[in-house]
């Protein structure tokens, strides 16, 4: 077998790659290598701004891919090696595929705190995730490592077991949130508070003048956790106990556990002498990046263990490119710009790869996507709209920088960084919809001084100023 473009994996980052190719090249020939039989597919993007997009992820059979795209080519299949040197690639069933530009979008898998034990549990694919679902069935308790984005939406959505989050840091959601923002989250953790709208209680402004800023197979995608019901089968209430700065040191069994007045099926000893037993451990520490391909051991890789990439995506050897978490970032980097391993990330970089694969085929001259000038992400944490915009928690400006705020409990958190009277970043928490108005501000460096706190102030509509 052979084609033009060969792109092995998936999820966001390869399906959007090669969905990508087929429209700018519909006459080359495409070949999806992946090793699952559906796919990641991204659907309803809805525009919030010049570069921010709120998306769904999908997954789809292999053949409603053909059948939009004609030249695409999936072979359902395991990559065991590629010949860098001949341009082919080895499948698992014997198939040789050779290519004239390849893109590796092979994604991450999650870090376990502990291989190779059943109760101990990552969560980064559909498999994964419905594992769970079915291991809850019989829980009476979660342990939950981590404070990103999965263990966040792990923790809100379990119902009907004690969960125990354990954090190393002081505040939940650090990976995303300021410890304003985690405050605003916390009454809907613990089931106090509903989602309604009432007015502005405060707006303030203040100066950052110490800390520190935060920051398997295919992703899971946003709002993955709607078609699972992440529940036990006792009849318990919900309650969520955090543990602060806290860090699992080793995991027990019981008979390690000195005077045991429980008995629970595993324990772990946490860094701050606790001995805590559960039922299952949601391992949510981070992910790595499946890089450890059979042939291509001499690509550069970053400290993160992902292939090295340019500006083009490609890679340390031509004709190679990489997108999405399994790679790396090694270009100059813009001011507004940083690489986290998300799935916006994964749908821009797919589908910019493609662009540069096509261009670098037909010997034309391109530009870097517009993309990679301002980091964006829209989510969704405790049934909340959220959407980080730039330099959101103060990333890369050294502790110089002004916060201005406005937060109405229960309805909205408005946080905007600003750094010498212009706006760096922005995190907006329900629907407030100042998403453009913030993207434009960013991207356009306007000096606000002379707005001062007017620029958050409810009564004053600033979009029109910035129309």
């Amino acid at each position: 077998m052979d084609a033009t473009f060969v792109i092995i994996g998936g999820g966001i980052a390869g399906i959007s790659c090669a969905e990508s190719i087929a429209f700018l090249e519909p006459s080359e020939t495409i070949i999806l290598i992946t090793a699952s039989p559906l796919i990641k597919a991204v659907t309803n993007i809805v525009p919030l701004g010049k570069l921010i997009t709120q998306f769904d992820v999908e997954e789809h059979s292999m053949k409603s891919l053909i059948d939009m795209y004609p030249s695409i080519k999936v072979v359902h299949d395991t990559v065991t090696q590629v010949n860098k040197d001949s341009k082919s690639i080895s499948t698992e069933s014997g198939k040789t595929i050779t290519y004239k530009k390849l893109c590796i979008c092979t994604g991450a898998r999650s870090k376990l705190i502990c291989e190779n034990n059943s109760r101990v549990m990552g969560i980064r694919d559909t498999e994964s995730a419905e594992a769970l679902v079915n291991k809850l069935k019989d829980a009476k308790r979660v342990a939950v490592i981590g404070n990103g984005g999965i263990a966040t939406e792990v923790v809100h959505e379990v119902r009907g077991v004690e969960v125990m989050w354990i954090i190393k840091d002081k505040h939940i959601s650090a990976t995303f949130v300021d410890p304003g923002a985690a405050e605003f989250f916390q009454d809907r953790l613990l089931k106090k508070e509903p989602l309604e709208k009432k007015e502005p209680m405060k707006r303030m402004k203040y100066t950052i003048t110490s800390g520190r800023s935060n920051k398997g197979g295919p992703a899971l995608g946003p709002d993955w956790h709607d078609q699972l019901k992440l529940a036990g089968s006792n009849a318990l209430p919900t309650s969520v106990k955090i543990e602060y700065e806290s860090e699992v040191i080793k995991i027990l069994n019981a008979s390690e556990v000195p005077n045991n007045n429980e008995e629970w099926p595993m324990y772990i000893e946490l860094n701050n002498g606790k001995i805590i037993g559960c039922d299952i451990i949601v391992s949510a520490t981070g992910v790595i990046p499946n890089s450890n391909i059979i042939g291509l051991e001499t690509l550069n890789k970053g400290n993160d263990d992902g292939f090295t990439v340019d500006w083009k995506l490609e890679t340390s050897e031509k004709d190679i490119y990489a997108a999405g978490d399994v790679c790396s970032a090694n270009w100059e980097i813009a001011q507004h710009w940083f690489q986290m391993r998300l799935w916006t990330q994964a749908h821009q970089m797919g589908r910019y790869a493609a662009k540069s694969m096509v261009y670098s085929f037909k010997n034309e001259e391109f530009m870097q996507d517009f993309c990679f000038e301002l980091f964006t992400h829209v989510t969704k944490f405790f049934g909340y709209k959220v959407v980080l915009l730039g330099l959101y928690n103060g990333q890369k400006l050294n502790n110089d920088y002004e916060i201005l705020l406005r937060v109405t409990k229960g309805h909205e958190y408005v946080k905007i960084i600003l750094q010498n009277g212009k706006m760096q970043g922005a995190v907006l928490i329900g629907e407030t919809d100042l998403e453009e108005m913030c993207e434009n501000l960013i991207l356009d460096q306007l000096d606000l001084s002379s707005y001062g706190e007017d620029l958050l102030n409810p009564e004053i509509d600033i979009e029109d100023y910035f129309d």
